[in-house]
C-alpha cells in the first residue's frame, strides 16, 4: 500500500528514476516533485510546502547526469529541474514559472492579486525573474566558477547584467514589503529561490550591505516554517557535491562533444 506524505508535515519520500521505470505498477502520490537543490527547484519546494499539497520527491542528481535519464526526458525533454507530474490530471509541466502558475491555478492558494493594475505588476515582476534574474545570475555563476580561464568578457558582461538586475529588485523593494501588492506571495517564493546564492553569483560575501531590501524580504522568508521544511530537502538524499570531470561531462556537455 502506497503511503501519502503531508508536506511541512510529514518528510516526503524519495524514489530515484530508476525504480520508477522498473515499477511501472508503482500508484503515486498526486505531485510527483523531480527536485535538485538549486534554485529553481527550491521555489516549487517553497510552494508545496507552504501550500500542503500532497507530493513525492524525486531526486535528480545532475552531478550524475541522471536528468539525461530516457525517464527524465519524456518528463522534460530540455533534461533540467524542476518538473512535475500531477499524478491526479495527470498534467506534466516543467520550467519553475510555469509550475508556479499551475499550482495556484490548482490550489486557488496565493493568487496573484485580482485588481488589473497590480496583476500586471505582479506578473511583470514574476517573468522577471524568470527571464533576467534567472539566466543572468546562471551565466554569472558559470562564467565566474566553472567556465575555463580565458573568459574576461563573459565574467564583466554577466556580472554587470547580474548586478543591475538584483539592483533593479532591490530599488523596487524600497518602499514595499512584498514583490507584488500587500501580502507574500509567488513573485517572492521565485525571488527567494535565488536569494541566498546572490553572494556566490556576484563572488562578495559582503554584498548584502548593497542590497538591504532583498536581504530584508529574504530574512522574513526564511523564517517561516515551509521556508526551513524546503531547506531540508536536500538532504534527504545523498546528492553528489563534487564537480568532477565525470559531473562537467555531464553538467556541461557541449565541452564534453568537443573533446
Amino acid at each position: 500500500m502506497i503511503r501519502r506524505f503531508r508536506a511541512a508535515v510529514f518528510a516526503p519520500r524519495e524514489r530515484s528514476l530508476q525504480s520508477r521505470a522498473v515499477h511501472s505498477h508503482y500508484s503515486p502520490t498526486m505531485i510527483e516533485f523531480y527536485y535538485h537543490p538549486s534554485p529553481n527547484p527550491e521555489k516549487i519546494a517553497l510552494y508545496l510546502e507552504e501550500t500542503g499539497l500532497d507530493y513525492e520527491l524525486m531526486p535528480v542528481d545532475t552531478r550524475k547526469g541522471e536528468q539525461h535519464a530516457p525517464a527524465f526526458l519524456k518528463i522534460n525533454p530540455n533534461a533540467k529541474t524542476p518538473a512535475i507530474v500531477d499524478t491526479d490530471t495527470g498534467a506534466t509541466l516543467f520550467d519553475s514559472t510555469a509550475i508556479l502558475l499551475y499550482l495556484v491555478d490548482k490550489t486557488g492558494q496565493y493568487r496573484l492579486p485580482e485588481d488589473p493594475v497590480e496583476r500586471g505588476q505582479a506578473l511583470s515582476w514574476l517573468m522577471f525573474i524568470a527571464t533576467g534574474i534567472g539566466p543572468y545570475s546562471g551565466q554569472c555563476v558559470h562564467f565566474r566558477h566553472f567556465a575555463p580561464e580565458g573568459n574576461d568578457y563573459a565574467v564583466n558582461r554577466y556580472d554587470f547584467e547580474a548586478r543591475r538586475h538584483w539592483g533593479l529588485i532591490n530599488d523596487h523593494l524600497a518602499d514595499r514589503q512584498y514583490m507584488a501588492g500587500d501580502t507574500y506571495g509567488i513573485v517572492d517564493m521565485a525571488l527567494w529561490g535565488w536569494g541566498d546564492r546572490v553572494p556566490f553569483i556576484l563572488d562578495n560575501q559582503g554584498i548584502w550591505s548593497e542590497y538591504p531590501h532583498i536581504k530584508r524580504l529574504l530574512d522574513e522568508i526564511d523564517e517561516r516554517p515551509a521556508a526551513r521544511g524546503a531547506r531540508a530537502l536536500k538532504s534527504r538524499h545523498a546528492f553528489k557535491t563534487e564537480m568532477d570531470d565525470d559531473a562537467r561531462r555531464h553538467m556541461f556537455p557541449q565541452n564534453a562533444a568537443r573533446g
